[in-house]
């Protein structure tokens, strides 16, 4: 009898920010001028002399997620909610990352809904979490596990599901350049995972259908 193959689960570690030689902000001003030039335009004109010190600048806002931990949002949790159990969900926080094969934004907003186990987190924090990961160089499906493994990870919630939609400015202002077009991705544990029942519940909440 043959024997059956199953497929190799891909591991992928990417290195924390200590792990890594980070250029100093003078080299990276540096980088940008290069860049600048490299453009055809003259980085010692009036009007670029001074942007290498603004894209670093902000660069350093864009991709602040690096050096925050989001498990750290999440370990203050109230018990105290007269017994609810019913869903929780936080519909519609906007978000902006930047697509890891070209640095160029994707914008939308992500859905977040669980239910509790032990206790429930501050609404806000769900949206800290989205941010700190959103903050960095990322790709949509990258970005949709790690926002739901790590509030998995520190709830344990009986469920969690998590949606994001996003227009990708890689597919609009360049290559097939197509406005418009919008982007979807989810993640399902627990009870959201086995029952499609749910999985519908969720997606009509999101939809502001309500149950």
């Amino acid at each position: 009898m043959d024997a059956v193959l199953k497929p190799v689960e891909k591991t992928f570690e990417r290195k924390s920010p200590d792990q890594l030689h980070r250029p100093s902000r003078e080299e990276a001003e540096a980088a940008v001028r290069t860049l600048l030039a490299w453009t055809g335009d003259d980085p010692d004109r009036e009007g670029l002399v001074e942007t290498p010190k603004r894209v670093v600048k902000a660069l350093s806002q864009l991709y602040s997620g690096y050096f925050e931990d989001p498990a750290e949002h999440l370990a203050r949790t109230f018990e105290d909610v007269g017994g609810y159990k019913d869903i929780v969900l936080v519909r519609g926080i906007p978000f902006h990352s930047h697509c890891e094969h070209h640095m160029l934004p994707f914008i939308g907003e992500a859905h977040i809904a669980y239910y509790p186990a032990e206790g429930v987190v501050g609404l806000s924090k769900l949206a800290r979490v989205v941010d700190i990961y959103a903050k960095r160089l990322q790709t949509q499906e990258n970005l949709t596990a790690q926002i739901a493994s790590v509030i998995d990870d520190a709830l344990a919630p009986r469920g969690l599901a998590v949606m994001l939609e996003a227009e990708h400015q890689c597919m609009t202002m360049r290559g097939v350049q197509k406005p418009g077009v919008s982007t979807i991705t989810t993640q399902f544990t627990g009870v959201f995972q086995d029952d499609p029942a749910e999985q519908a519940k969720f997606m009509s909440l999101v939809r502001g259908k309500g149950l």
